[in-house]
This record gives structure tokens, C-alpha cells and sequence, in this order.
């Protein structure tokens, strides 16, 4: 038996604003596999720990293997975490988003990259770890030279060391993500301090059939598998046993399937549960009836990737959709009752002055109650990158700010204060339209003029 730590390497940056805090639902399920299959499994979740602290139990664990993930914003605290584990253990394996696009970025301070989904891949890594046998047959698996793979071909450097592992169909068969090794009080404690209710996620569904220019589904692919309604509810059953009143479904698109939005939202009433929840919808997959039958279900919000006001950027993202699907998509949504949110990526490669007012307008002119703003990241794995990727300046870092803390990270046709002004100058006039509705519109135009020939004289 193998003793294994997994961490998750978020910590909350001094002036962060965000009010939500999730647990990190992949960590979850691959730490659940590894219990399936015999293991001694425990988890770092840094989200409500300091750097110092989380250093001292990561290594008071002294565990044989040590995985931790990885995405774009929390690079710097997974290399840190490499450094003061490498050579405290046997194996230490990198995983997540990040390393699933770049494995060979990895490889100088870990033994192994495991790309795209986990849970299998870790169980089989073990296993080979275990009996001293060849990892890179693995598949899914990406070796450091000397850690234990024999080489294949050439010297030095990372290379994929097997094929890609394909991808788990069967979802049902799969044990739910190990809740129980979770900080789940400090969860609870943080929700109801910070906005009155406990909240956790639960997906669905994984991975999503579209293409969206700007969006990096590196571990999940294109592929979309679903979860029986029965299997998913029953999960919900073990989240809210945990303390957790409300539920937020991670899933990319889990109003894609409409008939199947409907069986859960049945499963849910015919069980008589009791409790909020909320989701994430393409406004081409959602009607009216949909939004009633979820309002019935507990449903009190859904969220909307809306990204542009204008139409050819729309097309120029690849989102497949109009600004008139996703007007009536927030209508139906609000007509039901339930609270609307939406996203938007302003001065986005393509846009112009016109267009990003053009979406600054539409966002103002739709029944939201959240808004969501942000500038436009190339992440790696996303043909947004392969766009502009000669034009990239540097990394994504955390960016300390008060106002704004996001970072232009590629040279555009917009200054980052540019940016930065159209992000203030957005959250300032949906907050004035959301909170002042019975305000006179040329009162409500005495901001948004002047703003607008601000915003067009900045370059």
C-alpha cells in the first residue's frame, strides 16, 4: 500500500474579492480512485491555509508519492510546493490543466506528468511504481529521464512516454470525488460568513462539443459524457449530509441536454430534496419550459457565457451563438424567476472600439443580476493562444490590485489601460443600470457618454 498526498495549491491572495470558495472537485475524484484501489490517500487543500502552514503539513505527511495540481493561476505555488517536496519522496507527479498542455515545462522539477483525466492513470502509475516496473508505459503518462522509465529514444528532456489515455465513458461507474478528506467546515463556516448559506459543486457531466476560441477544456477535450440522473442526485445526497445547503453544478454546458436537465430536476422533486442549487447554460440550449422545471427543482440561478454584444465577434470566438439567443435565453431565465448572470470578454483580439461599447450596451440592456467582466486570456491549449501566440508578453501572475487585477499578458490593439478603464467603466454603468432601473435613461446617460469618448481617446 502506497501512501499518497495530493495537493491542491490555491491560497487566497490578499485582496482577492471573489465571495466564492469550491473544493477542488478533480483532486477529489482522483483521491477517491486511489482509496478504490487500496491506497493511503490524503489531501492538501491550501484554499484556507498560509504558504508556511501548508509547507509544514505537506511535509509532516511524509508521503511515498506526492501529486499536485495544476492550472495557469496557480503555477508559481505548484513549482514552489515541487521545490521543498522534490526529494522527500519517491514519486512526485504534476497534473491539471497546465501540465495536460505543457508536460515538458514540468519535467525539471517532477518525476511525472499525468495528462488529461487522472483517475485511471494514477491508479495504473502506482501500481507500476509499486512493482518497480517501466512508467512510461502508462498511458496518459509523461516521464522525466531516470525516473524509472526506460528511456525511448534520445537523451534528456520529457517526451510522451505512452499514448494518451482515452477518455472514461462510463461516469457512473466512476466513485464519488472523496468529500471526507476536504476541509468541508471550513467550507461551510466560510459560506454562511461570507454570503449566508453553505455552498459545493458537483459535476454532472464532463468535457463540452464546442470549440469556443478562448477556451482551454484541455483535460476533458471535446468529448461530452453524461451522468445518470440517479447517480448525480445521489452525490447531492452525500454533499448536503456534509452540511452543504446549496449546490452549484460544475458541468461546462449542463443545460446541453435538455430532456436530461428535466430527469434530474424530476429525480429531485420525486425524492423530495430540499435545496438550492445553481448552473452554467448556453443560451442556444435553454427555453422557458427548461427554466420553470429548474425553478420547480430548487433552482435559483444560472449563469450564461454570453462574451460578446456583437454579433461577427460572437462568430470570430467561435461561440455559436447570436446576441438574440442569448437575449431570449436570459428573458426565459428571468421571466422564470430565477437570478441571472452572465460573462463578457472585453477588447477581445478583433474588437474594436465600436464593438466593445456595442457589448457594454448589450450587457446593460439585458435582466441581469451579476455581471462578470473580464479581458481576454490566451491560455495554453486554446486556439486563442495559436492566434496571438508570437504576440505573448508573459505569463499569467497574480496581480495584486484594488481595483482591477487583471493582467494583459499579449501585445493587442488595446493598452492595458485601455483595458483596464472599459473593465471599470462596464462594472460602474451595469451597477448604476442594475441598481437605479427607475432612474430616468438620460439620467443614466450623464455617465455613459462622456465615459464612452474617454474609452475611444485611450489607445
Amino acid at each position: 500500500m502506497t501512501s499518497v498526498l495530493l495537493i491542491y495549491p490555491f491560497f487566497r491572495r490578499r485582496l482577492d474579492r471573489s465571495r466564492f470558495r469550491f473544493p477542488p472537485l478533480g483532486v477529489a475524484y482522483v483521491a477517491a480512485a486511489l482509496l478504490e484501489a487500496g491506497h493511503a490517500v490524503r489531501v492538501l487543500d491550501c484554499t484556507f491555509l498560509r504558504r508556511d502552514e501548508a509547507a509544514r503539513l505537506a511535509l509532516a505527511a511524509k508521503a511515498d508519492v506526492v501529486g499536485i495540481y495544476c492550472m495557469a493561476t496557480m503555477t508559481e505555488d505548484c513549482l514552489w510546493f515541487a521545490e521543498h517536496l522534490r526529494g522527500r519522496c519517491s514519486l512526485l507527479v504534476a497534473g491539471g490543466p497546465l501540465p495536460t498542455c505543457d508536460p515538458d515545462a514540468f519535467l525539471e522539477r517532477f518525476d511525472v506528468v499525468v495528462r488529461g483525466e487522472g483517475e485511471q492513470t494514477m491508479r495504473e502509475l502506482l501500481r507500476a511504481h509499486e512493482a518497480g516496473s517501466d512508467l512510461g508505459a502508462v498511458p496518459g503518462v509523461v516521464c522525466r529521464r531516470g525516473a524509472g522509465a526506460r528511456a525511448h529514444g534520445g537523451d534528456g528532456g520529457g517526451a510522451p512516454c505512452a499514448p494518451p489515455r482515452p477518455f472514461a465513458w462510463d461516469l457512473d461507474a466512476m466513485p464519488f470525488p472523496a468529500r471526507e478528506l476536504l476541509p468541508n467546515a471550513r467550507y461551510v463556516e466560510f459560506g454562511k460568513r461570507s454570503y449566508g448559506y453553505s455552498i459545493t459543486t458537483v459535476m454532472s457531466t464532463r468535457g463540452c462539443p464546442f470549440q469556443c476560441e478562448f477556451c482551454s477544456n484541455v483535460v476533458f477535450g471535446k468529448s461530452y459524457r453524461e451522468r445518470s440522473p440517479r447517480n448525480v442526485v445521489d452525490e447531492i445526497e452525500e454533499a448536503l449530509a456534509l452540511g452543504y445547503q446549496r449546490i452549484s453544478f460544475a458541468d461546462d454546458v449542463f443545460t446541453l441536454n435538455g430532456r436530461r436537465v428535466l430527469e434530474i430536476c424530476a429525480e429531485i422533486r420525486q425524492r423530495r430534496l430540499r435545496f438550492a442549487w445553481e448552473c452554467l447554460g448556453r443560451v442556444d440550449a435553454f427555453d422557458h419550459a427548461t427554466a420553470r422545471a429548474m425553478k420547480d427543482a430548487g433552482c435559483f440561478r444560472i449563469f450564461f457565457g454570453i462574451e460578446s454584444g456583437n454579433d461577427a465577434i460572437l462568430q470570430l470566438m467561435k461561440k455559436q451563438i447570436t446576441t438574440a439567443q442569448a437575449r431570449s435565453a436570459v428573458e426565459a431565465a428571468h421571466r422564470a424567476g430565477l437570478e441571472v448572470g452572465a460573462f463578457f470578454i472585453l477588447c477581445y483580439p478583433g474588437d474594436t472600439d465600436d464593438t466593445v461599447l456595442d457589448t457594454l450596451r448589450f450587457a446593460g440592456s439585458l435582466p441581469l443580476d451579476y455581471a462578470g467582466l473580464t479581458m481576454p486570456y490566451p491560455l495554453p491549449g486554446t486556439a486563442l493562444l495559436e492566434r496571438v501566440g508570437g504576440r505573448v508578453t508573459r505569463a499569467w501572475r497574480p496581480q495584486e490590485a484594488l481595483l482591477v487585477n487583471h493582467v494583459l499578458t499579449y501585445e493587442g490593439d488595446f493598452s492595458a489601460l485601455k483595458m483596464r478603464f472599459a473593465l471599470l467603466k462596464g462594472r460602474a454603468q451595469f451597477e448604476m443600470k442594475r441598481r437605479l432601473r427607475r432612474v430616468a435613461p438620460a439620467a443614466l446617460r450623464l455617465f455613459e457618454r462622456p465615459t464612452d469618448r474617454l474609452f475611444r481617446r485611450l489607445k
